[in-house]
């Protein structure tokens, strides 16, 4: 993937409400892009991978994914399906772990600061 998709993945972050919207917008931003297909994320709840937000048509023969982990610990996964490189999926996974902690801790639920 191109240094120009991360460029438009940290704007999109820099300008991000709520994590549920921001997360809901990073996917759509990676399914967007020719060479994916589908993107999600799944949240780790008690031991327990669960998918979240996700956008485009999902072909699981071409699943790849990357832990999202928060100082050092795993919070959840990023899920691509498409033609794409583990570097970019661990960059991804690093500039989103912040969102996923916090739909993490929430469960989903509305998260008052």
């Amino acid at each position: 993937m191109s240094t120009e998709t991360l460029e438009r993945l940290d704007a999109l972050l820099a300008e991000a409400g709520e994590a549920d919207d921001a997360l809901r917008a990073v996917v759509e931003l990676l399914a967007s892009e020719p060479e994916i297909e589908w993107a999600g994320i799944a949240f780790l709840e008690e031991g327990e991978l669960v998918l979240g937000p996700a956008a485009g048509v999902p072909d699981e023969t071409a699943r790849q994914s990357a832990v999202v982990a928060f100082h050092g610990e795993p919070v959840g996964e990023l899920r691509i399906d498409g033609r794409t490189d583990a570097v970019f999926l661990e960059q991804v996974a690093a500039r989103i772990a912040e969102l996923v902690l916090v739909g993490w801790d929430t469960r989903g639920e509305a998260w008052e600061p």
